[in-house]
C-alpha cells in the first residue's frame, strides 16, 4: 500500500516544477518575461516599504509587501503563460478543440472533427451543452460555410428541435479569435435541461461522426482522427 501511494506521489509534479515549466514556456514566447516579473515584484515591495516609512510601520508593511509582490508576479506569469499558449496554438489544425478542453464538464466536445475539407483543411468540431449544439469551424478560406451547412443538415435529421450555434475561429470580421473562444462559448445561454442534453448526446452518437478520410498533411495527433475514419 505504501509503495502504491509512493508511486502516485512520484507521478504528480510538484507545484514549483509546474511554475518553472510555465515560466520557461512563456520565456520562449516572450524573452522579456523575466524582467517584467522582477519589475512587478520589486515595484510592489518598494511601494510597501515606502508606505511603511510614511506611516512609521516599516516592519509591518515591508513584510506584507514581499508575499504580495510574489503573488502579483505569479499572477502576471499565469496571465502571460495563457496568452503564450494561445499564441503557440493559433493557426494550428485542431487548436479550437485544444482550448475548448478548459470548459470542463459543462460542455461535451467530440475528440474528432465532424467535417473536414480535404483540400483546404478547414474543419468543424461539434459540442453539446445546455445552450444546445455548437459548431466550431476552423476556417482557412470562406468555403467552410459549406461544411457547416452540410453538418446542420445532418443535425436536422436527428435533433431538429435543438438550437445550433455556429462559431468560426479566426481573426477576420465576424470570426472569434482563438483566445476568446472559451469565453464566447461560456456566455451562451442555457436552453436545455440536463436530461435533454443527455438525450441529444444519445441521438448524436447514433448519428455517427465524420465519414470523410483524413486529408493529406493532416496532423492526426492534433485532430485525433479515429482509425476507422482513416480506413
Amino acid at each position: 500500500m505504501a509503495r502504491k501511494d509512493k508511486d502516485v506521489s512520484e507521478k504528480k509534479p510538484r507545484w514549483y516544477k509546474l511554475v518553472w515549466q510555465a515560466y520557461t514556456f512563456t520565456r520562449s514566447q516572450n524573452p522579456a518575461i523575466t524582467w517584467q516579473i522582477l519589475g512587478i515584484i520589486v515595484g510592489i515591495i518598494a511601494l510597501g516599504f515606502g508606505f511603511g516609512f510614511a506611516v512609521h510601520q516599516v516592519a509591518f508593511w515591508g513584510a506584507l509587501s514581499i508575499p504580495l509582490g510574489l503573488l502579483a508576479g505569479l499572477m502576471f506569469l499565469t496571465n502571460r503563460f495563457t496568452k503564450a499558449q494561445y499564441a503557440a496554438l493559433d493557426g494550428e489544425i485542431g487548436a479550437s478543440r485544444a482550448v475548448l478542453g478548459t470548459l470542463g464538464k459543462v460542455w461535451t466536445f467530440a475528440e474528432e472533427p465532424v467535417a473536414i475539407d480535404a483540400k483546404t483543411q478547414d474543419i468543424v468540431f461539434r459540442g453539446v451543452g445546455r445552450p444546445g449544439i455548437v459548431l466550431i469551424g476552423e476556417a482557412r478560406i470562406s468555403r467552410i460555410q459549406k461544411l457547416i451547412a452540410d453538418e446542420k443538415r445532418r443535425l436536422a435529421r436527428a435533433v431538429k428541435e435543438v438550437p445550433v450555434t455556429v462559431l468560426v475561429v479566426g481573426d477576420r470580421e465576424g470570426q472569434v479569435p482563438l483566445s476568446k473562444l472559451p469565453k464566447t462559448v461560456r456566455k451562451l445561454k442555457p436552453k436545455l435541461t440536463k436530461a435533454e442534453v443527455g438525450e441529444v448526446e444519445r441521438r448524436l452518437r447514433a448519428l455517427g461522426g465524420m465519414q470523410l478520410p483524413v486529408p493529406k498533411g493532416m496532423d492526426p495527433t492534433r485532430a485525433r482522427i479515429s482509425r476507422k475514419d482513416v480506413r
